[in-house]
């Protein structure tokens, strides 16, 4: 069911997405002892067809819901040739439960298939019970870590292969 959402591609420094960043922030600090999320982000990352950043917009034009994927290349970070990272995942608390997240990251995996990305990868946390059991719904597993949080002892580290389109 739709709920009359629209989602829709925006700047990842969107007056939208930075609100709903901020509220992101706040709940990463409520379930981390304090802590958001330190990862170096730049708008210039979710640029097509490099990246891509999403808003989910309610009957009323209020945005409920944030994703994006940005482009990574092999790195000392544990990246690999043609990954697709998924950052900033997000569904305001009074929105939750109606498939939003789910929707989104489904158009961000469509989306970095068609860019010509091998994989999509993501870091979420031991506090994010909710986000870890999308992720292995959705098709996601378990691996290595990598990225800014690797070497933290909460940071939970998935994956997903995309492979090309007929294959």
């Amino acid at each position: 069911m739709s709920h009359g959402i629209n989602i829709r591609a925006v700047p990842y420094d969107h007056p939208d997405a930075v609100r709903l960043d901020a509220q992101v922030q706040v709940e990463y600090q409520q379930r981390y002892d304090g802590e958001g999320d330190a990862t170096f982000l730049d708008p210039g990352m979710f640029v097509p067809p490099n990246g891509l950043y999403l808003l989910a917009y309610d009957a009323t034009g209020t945005p409920v819901a944030s994703g994006g994927w940005r482009g990574q290349e092999k790195n000392g970070e544990g990246y690999s040739d043609g990954d697709a990272e998924i950052k900033r995942m997000y569904v305001v608390p009074q929105a939750r439960g109606l498939g939003l997240a789910r929707r989104i990251l489904a158009e961000l995996e469509t989306d970095a298939r068609a860019a010509g990305r091998r994989r999509m990868v993501l870091e979420t946390g031991d506090q994010q019970p909710e986000a870890i059991a999308l992720y292995l719904s959705s098709g996601y597993a378990l691996s290595e870590k990598f990225g800014y949080y690797r070497f933290h002892e909460s940071s939970r580290c998935m994956t997903k292969p995309l492979p090309a389109a007929g294959s």
